[in-house]
């Protein structure tokens, strides 16, 4: 019987790009738990195999062969104790830098610690004998998989990088006895670029930059990405926590959000700078691949259609592809642009919500301030309006908490007492960090506004797995009743002893009615807190809302239809809209 490549996904995966990597070396320790790789790279005339009984010897063969050929080369062993061998050869592969893949295979890792025999605890390893070390997943679902690929790309990379080194891999067996795959799958490969390596082509058709949490854009950073986006007729995607303001600037989460969402505008490459990013919804453009720009250089697979990573400086990766001949491209920029401001023409009215104080007041916050907006639902509020060119904003994206978001909007304020700075937030995160008003340091040229709706109310929004409960989320999920239960008087008087001047609103006639005094430009005598008290039925709403309004513009444009043209040509009209 012919035999072919196993069964065995994880194999597959290393099999499939150990051959896109161009690596081709391999010493093999007999066994069976290795028998799934083993067989599958000895029946591939792609692969050059040499044999060794003993892992000690394999691994110092290796050191020569890898030495004197100058490519990677593969160890493969079984269970047991065989991987205990490798360290002698490995630890010398370490301090010679010399690529050498050490894949150690073994029985499912939870059975580790049972008395199960030829089982043995691989999780930690000496420092000196390998760069990295990985265990892979047996693949039963996409998630698997998912992680198979990257942990497999992420060790060949790892092979080269800085210098170079030996990398190892444990690969779990299920011991499958089938060798009938006559075609290796394709698995996706991911390349790192550093200077010294060949650029791959810009691909034809639209281009994004996707920009998560950034440090602060110099004038040339933003000239130099401006001049990349005309050149290429880019656009460059952005929430409130990514500082570009530039000219192909586009806040895109009010489109994105939708959902009825036209995927047609998506760009066919994005690149991606910058860290987390807290607008969920804007992670739904990606395009057909993705090329993470960073100078640490790590495999980032937020989109998971990861292609590249370019371990360099943005400034060097946009140089490189700015064709400084080709400048006034937009047609891009222009597209997203009109869609967004066709939506914005169409929002409906939205009940008393931190949605609706964005959509009233985000336009005019003053020049030149900062503005810091809370986790989650706060920033998610936000991100679906623009705020000045020149304001600056910032989240706590990084650890994705709610227990700084004051501290940090009150160090930030200490860097200039003559700048105002903003803060948003909700109730649990203001109690939570409250502490941080009586600092001696605060200074007048704070402004928070504290949207009080008396619960964690991103457990109440109508798309949360915790909306289902209803009211009975408060209970345990979204911790509601705590810190007075919305209390007219109990942040009043913590504010005004702590020499706060206090407003508060609790419709949006009050609104209308204090937050001039909360946007005054100047530096008031004394820092302000803004209370809204809102619930989190209203603030549900306006979520559904804003994230429905396509579907809203159709469902009109039908109740219309069928009382001017009657049943039948409704009919009609449904097959043309597509509904």
């Amino acid at each position: 019987m012919e035999k072919y490549y196993t069964e065995e996904r994880n194999a597959q995966v290393i099999v499939s790009l150990l051959k896109e990597h161009g690596i081709r070396k391999v010493i093999a320790s007999p066994g069976t738990t290795n028998m799934a790789l083993v067989v599958s790279m000895q029946n591939d005339p792609y692969f050059e195999m040499y044999s060794s009984v003993d892992e000690r010897s394999a691994a110092y063969m290796a050191c020569g062969l890898a030495a004197e050929s100058g490519e990677p080369v593969v160890l493969s062993c079984t269970g047991a104790t065989a991987s205990r061998n490798y360290s002698p050869g490995l630890t010398e592969a370490y301090y010679r830098k010399l690529p050498i893949l050490a894949i150690t295979s073994t029985q499912a890792v939870s059975k580790v610690g049972h008395h199960i025999a030829q089982i043995i605890d691989r999780s930690s390893i000496p420092n000196d004998v390998a760069k990295l070390s990985l265990s892979l997943p047996i693949i039963k679902d996409e998630e698997d998989l998912w992680d198979c690929e990257i942990k497999v790309n992420r060790a060949i990379l790892e092979l080269r990088r800085h210098g170079g080194g030996p990398v190892h891999l444990n690969l779990p067996t299920t011991y499958n006895k089938t060798y009938s795959v006559k075609e290796l799958p394709k698995y996706r490969v991911i390349n790192r670029i550093t200077f010294g390596n060949e650029f791959p082509e810009l691909p034809e058709g639209k281009v994004g930059v996707f920009v998560g949490a950034h440090s602060t854009w110099s004038t040339e950073q933003t000239d130099l990405l401006d001049r990349f986006c005309a050149s290429n007729n880019a656009v460059v995607f952005c929430d409130h926590s990514s500082g570009y303001k530039g000219k192909y600037r586009v806040v895109y989460s009010l489109a994105a959000c939708q959902q009825m969402y036209d995927h047609s505008n998506n760009p066919d490459i994005l690149i991606h700078i910058g860290e987390l990013t807290g607008d969920y919804y804007s992670l739904a453009i990606t395009g057909k691949q993705v090329w993470r720009v960073s100078e640490d250089g790590e495999i980032r697979d937020t989109t998971r259609k990861l292609r590249y990573v370019f371990e360099m400086s943005e400034k060097n990766f946009f140089a490189h592809y700015t064709n400084n001949d080709r400048n006034d491209s937009d047609s891009y920029l222009k597209i997203c642009k009109n869609h967004l401001n066709e939506l914005y023409n169409k929002i409906p009215e939205l009940p008393f919500s931190n949605i609706w104080i964005a959509s009233k007041i985000s336009h005019r916050i003053p020049q030149d301030s900062t503005i810091h907006f809370g986790i989650l639902n706060s920033l998610r509020s936000w991100n679906f309006f623009e705020i000045p060119g020149s304001v600056l904003s910032a989240s706590n994206v990084g650890g994705f908490g709610i227990d700084g978001i004051i501290s940090s909007l009150i160090g930030a304020s200490f860097s200039n007492k003559n700048k105002l700075y903003f803060g948003v937030l909700g109730d649990l995160a203001f109690f939570y960090d409250m502490n941080v008003l009586g600092n001696r340091h605060v200074g007048n040229n704070l402004r928070i506004l504290l949207v009080n709706n008396g619960t964690g109310t991103e457990f109440r929004q109508y798309q949360h797995l915790g909306a289902q409960f209803g009211e009975d989320a408060d209970q345990y999920i979204a911790a509601g009743g705590h810190f007075g239960k919305k209390s007219p008087v109990l942040v009043k008087h913590y504010a005004q002893d702590l020499g706060f001047e206090y407003l508060s609103a609790s419709n949006k006639g009050d609104f209308d009615q204090v937050f001039e005094r909360f946007l005054i430009s100047e530096v008031t005598e004394k820092p302000i807190i803004l209370e809204v008290f809102t619930n989190s039925l209203d603030e549900s709403e306006a979520l559904e809302k804003i994230m429905n309004i396509e579907e809203n513009i159709k469902g009109k444009v039908k109740q219309v239809a069928k009382q001017v043209l009657g049943e039948n040509s409704l009919n009609i009209l449904k097959r043309v809209m597509g509904k």
